[in-house]
């Protein structure tokens, strides 16, 4: 509902993006990408999982996001990470830059494909050199995960976080703050279980 981007993760990612501006993204979101320290602890931030692989430097990711029936709303950026290895090039944009655009894509095909079709939302399309993929929940939480532009839909996996992970380690969860403005919803048990639900995958590799 604020348009804000609440959680992000990724797993085979090439390209970095830039180090989000200060300000720029929630607490809370991901300490993958967050220009604050990974060292502060607010309630609700990422605990203490680390992934078996270095995040940043495995193309896909998964952006939880609420919705604003404004398209002027602002929209605010993501977080920042630990400095990746050399081989890893970047995209030239920083982190909530990047946010901004995927927001911006979503919200202006949704419009588009509603007043040329009628119908209230889109699955998911695709480019040379990648594939996004959206689930919306009533509530308005959009789940957008990027892949390979040759891989079948991933909107069932995009609804598995949502009806198992989110809703266990998040929505009952009395430390996350839903609805927030101020803040996301990545924590250890959440973070961890949608990991190990992706690298289950068949198409993960």
């Amino acid at each position: 509902r604020h348009c804000i981007c609440v959680y992000y993760q990724d797993w085979h990612r090439t390209r970095r993006p830039k180090t989000a501006v200060e300000g720029g993204i929630l607490p809370a979101v991901s300490q993958a990408v967050s220009p604050h320290n990974p060292s502060e602890s607010v309630i609700g931030t990422p605990t203490s999982f680390t992934s078996p692989r270095n995040t940043l430097s495995s193309g896909t990711g998964i952006v939880v996001a609420v919705n604003d029936k404004s398209s002027h709303s602002p929209i605010t950026p993501l977080l920042q990470t630990p400095a990746p290895p050399l081989a890893l090039s970047s995209t030239g944009l920083a982190f909530d830059e990047e946010a901004k655009l995927v927001y911006g894509v979503i919200l202006s095909l949704r419009n588009m494909i509603r007043k040329i079709s009628g119908r209230q939302a889109f699955v998911n399309y695709r480019t040379s050199t990648y594939k996004l993929h959206v689930y919306e929940t009533i509530s308005g939480y959009k789940f957008v995960m990027l892949s390979d532009p040759s891989t079948d839909s991933l909107r069932f996996v995009l609804r598995q976080i949502y009806v198992g992970p989110f809703l266990e380690y998040v929505v009952r969860n009395p430390l996350v703050r839903m609805d927030s403005r101020d803040y996301g919803v990545d924590n250890e048990y959440f973070r961890s279980s949608v990991d190990r639900l992706v690298r289950g995958l068949s198409v993960f590799a």
